[in-house]
């Protein structure tokens, strides 16, 4: 069995379940889902996908930090939308956080995520 290391932070919501923020396995961390909640109020934002993506993003951000690395150093994202037609403005707001060369990334739509959440997303990251 491989060692692998519990990742925690408040600085990005706790786990709504029985699951770690992430977990740190040799160099490879496997983020959770991250749910676009705020940390500080436990609330989803209201407005846009773009909003609510911000936050999903923040929230990776924050988990990849904990863990010493920058979201330079995610090689793969796995993004869930209950809408595929929010892909574009998701995609805008995702530019901006990644830059090339760009994770490798899957994004589907599913029927839905936890506490109505409208997008979700997953990452794994090479920690130096």
């Amino acid at each position: 069995m491989a060692d692998k290391q519990s990742v925690s932070t408040t600085k990005a919501p706790g786990a709504i379940g029985p699951y770690s923020q992430a977990i740190i396995t040799g160099n490879l961390l496997f983020a959770s889902g991250q749910l676009p909640i705020n940390p500080e109020t436990g609330k989803m934002p209201e407005g846009s996908i773009g909003i609510r993506a911000r936050q999903v993003f923040e929230n990776l951000r924050a988990i990849v930090e904990e863990a010493g690395g920058t979201l330079d150093d995610v090689v793969k994202t796995t993004v869930f939308l209950t809408d595929l037609q929010d892909f574009k403005e998701m995609n805008e707001v995702y530019a901006t956080y990644f830059s090339a060369p760009f994770p490798a990334r899957s994004a589907v739509q599913v029927a839905a995520l936890p506490l109505g959440s409208d997008i979700e997303m997953e990452a794994i990251v090479s920690l130096k």
